[in-house]
């Protein structure tokens, strides 16, 4: 699977824009800048409008209860956090110039539409979305790598989702551990779940995260993730309907960096010295004579130790040596080898 032409080698970083734009179309660059002087290889948006999402209706169902948005109507919210669509075309243009991807999360038949006009290298199914097999089938058409998060998702849930890119041919598909809560508890994240999806379903797999905190990425990637996305703002204290569990840009920089040198840490699976570590090996143990020794002298252990650098015979032989003769003098501090053993 590759991202407009990136391959998933090392992680893709995303940043997550979402509502903490704020309204301010300069405050939406100045994140998308902040993602690229981070380190992220992409910032995605969202693409919906209010009434492509849910209905204006005054229903209790259409109120949220509790949590991050309580008290507001779905409508009301969708319509304060949403990124206009004017704003798309100059937002991918203007991160393509500082060097990031920029794709969105669509939320309805439309959206998709304006993200293929605008050629967008990937689509990005929210949780709450993975259900909706036509909108899946829809964003699978256009051939573009599909990234899907599971984050209230059944095992057949995910499994109909992939079957719908499948059926249209669309087989660049990586799925997100997710836990669809704002922000989301350590000990719900269950991260050894992102080995089962990739053995269960043979994707990439990745992370979509929540958490406060950078611990929870570096874990997964840890485990193999090969996507992480985060939301991303300037500051918390600016407000905005995400902020409260996204990442500050300095937070966000420092993960990318974690995890930068959690991949070199990682290495492979493969048991073997790097040039370093043989390097080291000068200074293991190894025997000694530790006093002077005449010809025919028995080896004993007043006479022989095991002592740092490693020129002599390695320690393990020191059974083999006690009891034998020298062959010839030798001087003390003498590293010992078979040719001065009778």
């Amino acid at each position: 699977m590759k991202i407009n032409g990136k391959s998933l080698d090392k992680c893709y970083i995303i940043a997550e824009l979402s509502a903490n734009h704020n309204g301010d179309f300069e405050r939406a660059k100045a994140i998308i800048k902040a993602a690229a002087d981070a380190g992220a290889d992409a910032i995605k948006l969202q693409t919906y409008k209010p009434e492509t999402i849910t209905l204006n209706s005054r229903r209790p169902e259409f109120n949220i209860k509790g949590g991050l948005w309580d008290g507001y109507r779905l409508y009301d919210l969708y319509k304060e956090a949403m990124t206009p669509w004017q704003w798309h075309e100059p937002l991918m243009q203007y991160a393509f110039e500082c060097g990031l991807d920029c794709f969105s999360s669509p939320f309805d038949s439309s959206a998709a539409e304006l993200m293929a006009s605008l050629d967008m290298p990937a689509f990005k199914i929210a949780s709450f979305e993975i259900t909706d097999i036509p909108l899946i089938t829809k964003c699978a058409q256009y051939g573009k790598p599909m990234i899907i998060s599971t984050g209230c998702a059944h095992l057949g849930d995910i499994d109909r989702a992939l079957e719908a890119c499948y059926k249209v041919g669309n087989d660049q598909i990586a799925l997100l551990k997710c836990v669809s809560s704002y922000p989301a508890p350590f000990e719900d994240m269950n991260l050894k779940a992102i080995e089962t999806l990739r053995k269960t379903f043979g994707c990439v797999v990745g992370l979509s995260d929540h958490t406060l905190g950078s611990e929870v990425a570096l874990g997964a990637v840890a485990l193999g993730a090969k996507i992480v996305e985060k939301h991303l703002t300037l500051k918390r204290s600016d407000g905005g309907h995400d902020s409260a569990f996204s990442m500050e840009a300095s937070e966000f920089a420092s993960m990318c960096e974690q995890i930068r040198n959690l991949e070199k840490a990682l290495g492979s699976d493969k048991y073997e010295l790097s040039e370093a570590q043989k390097n080291a090996r000068k200074d293991a143990r190894s025997l000694y004579v530790c006093a002077d020794v005449k010809k025919g002298e028995i080896f004993s252990e007043k006479n022989i130790r095991s002592v740092r650098p490693n020129l002599g015979l390695m320690p393990r032989f020191l059974p083999d040596i006690l009891g034998k003769k020298a062959r010839r003098d030798i001087e003390a501090a003498t590293p010992l080898s078979w040719d001065l053993v009778e």
